[in-house]
This record gives C-alpha cells, structure tokens and sequence, in this order.
C-alpha cells in the first residue's frame, strides 16, 4: 500500500546505479543512477529522481512521463529532429511509445513522474464514472480544484527549438 504522504527533497536524495541499456548508448560513457520515491496504490503511477553524467543515448518511452529538471543541462531531440535545450525549471512530457535522443552535456537531475497509460475507451469509462460519481454523491468540496476543463481549441503550447 502507498503512503498518504510522501516528503523527499529529489535534489538531495541518495540514488542508486540505473545502467541505461548498452545498446541505447551513442557516445560516452554516461552513468545513470535513480531512485523511486513514490508510487501510488494501483501501481500505475510513480515518482523517480534520476540523474546521468556526460554522454549520448537514445532514450525509449515505456510509460507516459512528465520531468522537472533540477539541476544540469541535456539537449533533447525528438524523433522528428527538433532539439531543444534542458536546464533548471524546465519541464517536458513524453508520452508512452516515444523515442527521443539524448545529449547530457553537464551531468543533470531530474524529477520525473511516471504513469502507465490506459487504453483510451477505459479512460472515457473512468472519466464518465468519475463524473456520474461527483453528479450523485458530493458536495463541491470532493472536486479536485486543480482540475481544469480545457478550452475546446486549445493546443499545448511547445517550447522554442534550440
């Protein structure tokens, strides 16, 4: 079972050796070391802090993941050749399936959250019962207030190419 709560500093937290698979690895020899530092009730959802030194690799997508870059510099390549610089602040999403090309020039840190993916029509089935669930059963205080509906147009917004 999953804690409640969980309280970490990622910047600071002893990680552990994560050898990246030798077969991703293009130049260098980067080393990467991690830890989980949480994981929700249903197994599906996780959070890492991660960290790598100098190097080269492609990096393969197994699950849905959105990183917070703490410390360090890396330049990202997606699989359409658009690259873009990651430092302190800065946060990214891959989603499950995709590939991207790695280059750690100054050894970075991230914070990364992790979820499986579900087949679409399970999550239309989720939502709607979550839905039907609010309309029945609860005052407005059992909302989630950090959900928002997004606009019908809207896009997400993408970082400048370096």
């Amino acid at each position: 079972m999953s804690e409640p709560f969980v309280f970490a500093v990622p910047a600071e937290v002893e990680l552990l050796p994560a050898p990246i698979p030798a077969h991703w690895i293009v130049e260098g020899a980067p080393q990467a070391r991690a830890k989980r530092l949480a994981m929700s009730a249903d197994g599906t959802s996780s959070v890492m802090a991660w960290s790598c030194t100098p190097g080269r690799f492609t990096w393969h997508y197994a699950v849905d993941e959105t990183l917070h870059i703490i410390s360090g510099e890396v330049l990202v390549t997606d699989e359409n050749g658009h690259s873009r610089r990651l430092g302190p602040g800065d946060m990214v999403f891959f989603s499950a399936g995709s590939v991207s090309n790695w280059h750690v020039t100054e050894e970075v840190r991230k914070l990364a959250f992790c979820r499986h993916s579900m087949p679409r029509l399970f999550g239309l089935a989720l939502r709607a019962w979550n839905k039907l669930a609010a309309i029945l059963g609860g005052p407005a205080e059992d909302a989630n207030p950090l959900e928002v509906e997004p606009a019908a147009n809207s896009e997400p917004k993408r970082a400048p190419a370096v």
